[in-house]
């Protein structure tokens, strides 16, 4: 799998590393570590489902400090809807790495992904910690990436590099998601690494504003997981000028850290559940962008809209029936429907059979784009959606055996 993985995949001051502790029932790997050789920023945005796991409950509170120094992830096991066993388990292990890299435990952050439900398998995973930390390396993000994985058929990661303030400045992602994908924050789970100077607050900021355009345009199959995590270390190295708030280096770096996260969630729902289509759903000509969105929200999580992509059959009527339960305040006799280019509905009815065949040759490709055309006001918003094919039902119907 390393053809999917960056070449020169590394960012200064930096260690990672990924083995297999034996959390899964497979030989696969299912441990991972992140480490930063010097004190780094810190910033995180998590899942808004009610229901949260230990670890985002444990993280969500440690980021708040603005800084961190490690991240421990493990996949088998979400450690989620596991009670107060499911804190104290964090705890302990975040004790154990930190003894072992002589940090802090509160500069430790955790995230997992897995099964809800299963306590962690603690004694495994404790006596993997010394090879784990062992096994550190510059060149450890490719086993990292690897270790996250649940039913991804393949790595997700990224990097970018360009100059920030004068000084060439290194991002580099690894994610994880292939189910369970509608998040109101990010993937289930993503790990941005820089070597930016920057403040905590501008690394907040920066997050926050990437994730909008990034990870909150996807979805597989419209279910929030009680996982979802998105962190970010900035240890300095790159030595450029501190990045601040609304200063030209932000902007450069905030484009930086967009691009990077809209390549990591394309990623991700290309490679979702039995994915066989990835479609771009844009709503334009919406009076305010919220009632774009609603609209699109709508059509990219409909079961009947995404069963159609997989039949490759252009059956725009649950298009626009999608858009009409939006909640969104629609005038159906205004709606244009476009599968890329051709049009297939003009003014809320079908443009005629002649572009049946048109519109079922776009379905036909990998991705394309469904664009609907409110003619309402100015404002518009996309999401990345895909299909729903057997395989997605297959791989949910026995996840857990």
């Amino acid at each position: 799998m390393t053809e999917h993985i960056p070449p020169d995949f590394r960012v200064p001051g930096f260690l990672a590393a990924g083995l297999a502790a034996g959390i899964k029932k497979t030989e696969a790997k299912d441990l991972a570590l992140l480490y930063s050789e010097v004190p780094a920023a810190a910033a995180g945005v998590f899942t808004t489902n009610r229901v949260k796991a230990a670890p985002v409950l444990l993280s969500r509170e440690r980021v708040k400090s603005g800084k961190g120094r490690a991240i421990l992830v493990n996949s088998g096991c979400a450690n989620a809807c596991t009670g107060k066993k499911g804190i104290f388990d964090g705890q302990r292990l975040s004790r154990r790495i930190a003894s072992s890299l002589k940090i802090d435990p509160r500069d430790v952050l955790l995230a997992s992904t897995g099964v809800i439900g299963k306590v962690l398998p603690l004694e495994v995973m404790e006596k993997s910690i010394p090879s784990l930390v062992a096994s550190l390396s510059s060149e450890g993000l490719a086993d990292a990436a690897l270790a996250i994985m649940t039913t991804d058929t393949k790595p997700k990661a990224a990097l970018v590099r360009d100059r920030v303030n004068g000084k060439e400045v290194t991002l580099a992602g690894i994610a994880k998601g292939a189910g369970m994908i509608s998040p109101k924050m990010a993937t289930l789970l993503v790990f941005v690494l820089t070597d930016a100077a920057i403040s905590s607050g501008a690394l907040r900021k920066a997050l926050k504003e990437g994730v909008q355009g990034s990870f909150n345009r996807i979805t597989v199959d419209g279910d929030t997981s009680t996982n979802d995590t998105l962190l970010i270390l900035a240890n300095g190295r790159a030595g450029n000028g501190r990045i601040q708030p609304a200063t030209p280096g932000f902007r450069k770096f905030s484009v930086l850290l967009h691009d990077l996260l809209l390549a990591l969630a394309k990623k991700t729902v290309a490679d979702g559940e039995g994915v066989t289509k990835v479609v771009r759903i844009l709503v334009e000509r919406a009076r305010t962008a919220p009632e774009a969105e609603k609209v699109a929200r709508a059509v990219a999580n409909s079961p009947l809209v995404k069963t159609a992509f997989f039949g490759e059959d252009a059956n725009w009527g649950r298009i626009l029936c999608a858009a009409g339960y939006s909640g969104a305040p629609i005038d159906a006799e205004k709606v244009d429907i476009f599968f890329d280019d051709v049009q297939v509905v003009r003014k809320g009815q079908g443009a005629g059979p002649e572009k049946e065949e048109p519109a079922t040759a776009v379905m036909k490709k990998g991705e394309y784009t469904v664009r609907l055309d409110l003619h309402r006001g100015a404002k518009r918003a996309f999401l990345f959606t895909t299909d729903f094919s057997f395989d997605y039902v297959k791989i949910n119907a026995s996840y857990r055996s």
